[in-house]
């Protein structure tokens, strides 16, 4: 089964890390895409978003499209990209997101991929 590995984190926090802390967690991605990939989980690289400053949000009211500068909504930690795993169970989807490297100072939601027939 197909599971989507969100990778929530502050934004401002990570603002704060120093050059080489950056670098290392950097690094410590690229391992989890190695690992990810090796053990044939991987369906596609990892993808980074940009900051939510640059997200657009679009809605339809009466008609009418509003957008909105920004994410939907304000709060501690941002979405800041994903992995999408072919796991053989959620237990599996757990292993690898306790490797995600923001999961030690942000939080990893995990969802099953719908498949329609």
């Amino acid at each position: 089964m197909q599971y989507l590995l969100l990778i929530y984190d502050n934004e401002a926090e990570q603002a704060l890390r120093s050059e080489a802390e950056n670098g290392a967690e950097y690094e410590a991605y690229n391992a989890f895409g190695v690992e990810a990939q090796q053990r044939g989980v991987l369906t596609d690289n990892g993808h980074a978003l940009m900051p939510t400053h640059t997200a657009t949000t679009v809605r339809i009211r009466d008609k009418k499209t509003l957008t909105t500068d920004g994410p939907f909504a304000e709060t501690k930690e941002q979405l800041g990209g994903f992995y999408v795993l072919n796991c053989k169970d959620l237990d599996e989807a757990i292993e690898f997101a306790t490797k995600i490297p923001a999961v030690s100072h942000g939080s990893i939601e995990i969802r099953p991929v719908m498949t329609f027939e």
